[in-house]
């Protein structure tokens, strides 16, 4: 990421050098970090790879030991955990060891393809974070039949991900710019130093579609999800203020944890790349990699385990008891939703669906005393007869 590497990452790429460990060390010794500053990277890394390999493990383990996590929208998070835990095994431990040492360990073609496989499963974690905030904001705000056995949809949306990352980081290995040593010397990625219209053409390319695109569609999904959750919180505050404020609290949480983890690594490679020459230090240069690289631990303590259904489960495989039993049952294949339009005097629209799993249901509040049913069936008892009724779920849907 910085200029000293430039005369090395074009003999790279250009096919004229062959990365030996003598063009490494020498340019240790004129930039590159102090001892201690090697080790301080290496003591950071460890960290990120063992608790990264350790919290995407015990999702697997999870959603393999428990048939009521396997959900379509569960198999999204799995797969963005399986790109974070191949981050940690073959990628990381290399950086490690290099950091130990102070220098790169396994040459050129361990540079090519350490600087491939993380840019690699980062565009896949980035492009999956952003197909599962459009997911979740299709299932709430969309007014249609939501099916929990049809994974066909999130199967395509995995599919794109890495097909869509694949697209995107091969070029560097066919001269569309290269891979090369960035910082100190001890990591590899694109290379971000080349002031060549060839390299900057794919940084630009890279950093629209790889970076900004995934973060407009993540604030403009959870964006019109706070707007319903607020629409709804003004109908029934009793009821919703407490889950407003949740969602709110998951939301900015997810939007800083991104921009904390790309952001600076991205406008570091910007200055890198049309800054001056020098602008960017190796000890700059390395902590938004480190950030970056923190993804892979981050990502499974926001998106799975302050999930409720992910902290039941995980509560009982430490415990070794059954899961309990919450919102989402085991048994529920498809979840029919009876819709009731009401139009405020604003003149927008607020839809409220009665969510049941294959029971009939009563919609009594606000519902004038309407009943509704699933299935043809009969109409449940009236109330005082002593018969149990289904929980039922209230959604509302802003079609403003």
């Amino acid at each position: 990421m910085i200029e000293s590497n430039v005369s090395l990452s074009c003999a790279w790429c250009a096919g004229g050098g062959d990365g030996t460990r003598a063009h490494l060390d020498e340019n240790h010794s004129e930039h590159g970090l102090s001892p201690t500053g090697h080790l301080v990277v290496a003591v950071c890394l460890g960290f990120v790879g063992t608790f990264g390999f350790l919290n995407n493990t015990l999702v697997l383990i999870l959603f393999c030991r428990y048939k009521v996590l396997r959900s379509p929208m569960n198999c999204l998070l799995v797969s963005i955990s399986v790109s974070d835990l191949l981050v940690c095994v073959l990628g990381t431990p290399f950086s490690f060891a290099a950091s130990t040492q102070g220098r790169w360990l396994i040459g050129r073609a361990g540079c090519v393809w350490y600087g491939f496989i993380n840019s690699f499963l980062g565009v896949v974690s980035l492009i999956s974070l952003a197909l599962l905030s459009y997911e979740r904001y299709c299932t709430m705000m969309g007014a249609t039949q939501a099916d929990s056995t049809n994974y066909r949809k999130v199967a395509m949306g995995i599919a794109f991900s890495w097909i869509y990352s694949m697209v995107w980081t091969v070029p560097p290995l066919f001269g569309w710019s290269c891979y090369s040593p960035e910082g100190p010397g001890t990591t590899c990625s694109v290379n971000w130093a080349a002031r060549t219209a060839n390299n900057m053409s794919y940084i630009i390319c890279l950093f629209i579609f790889c970076l900004i695109l995934p973060f407009m569609v993540i604030v403009y999904s959870y964006g019109r999800l706070l707007q319903a959750i607020t629409q709804m919180s003004r109908i029934n505050t009793a009821v919703s203020r407490k889950r407003e404020q949740r969602v709110l609290f998951m939301v900015v949480t997810m939007v800083v944890c991104y921009l904390l983890c790309w952001l600076p690594y991205g406008v570091m490679a910007l200055l890198a790349t049309f800054g001056r020459p020098g602008l960017v230090t190796a000890a700059a240069s390395i902590v938004p990699s480190l950030l970056a690289k923190s993804s892979t631990v981050i990502n499974p303590i926001i998106y799975i385990f302050m999930n409720k259904q992910f902290c039941r489960c995980f509560h009982a495989l430490v415990m070794c008891t059954t899961p309990e039993r919450g919102s989402s049952f085991k048994n529920s294949s498809k979840v029919t939703k009876t819709l009731r339009t009401v139009r405020r005097a604003n003149g927008q629209n607020v839809t409220f669906a009665v969510a049941s799993a294959g029971h009939p249901t009563i919609f009594a509040p606000n519902s004038g005393g309407q009943k509704s049913s699933s299935d043809g069936e009969k109409p449940s008892p009236a109330v005082g007869q002593g018969t149990n009724r289904p929980a039922v779920s209230l959604v509302a849907y802003y079609n403003g």
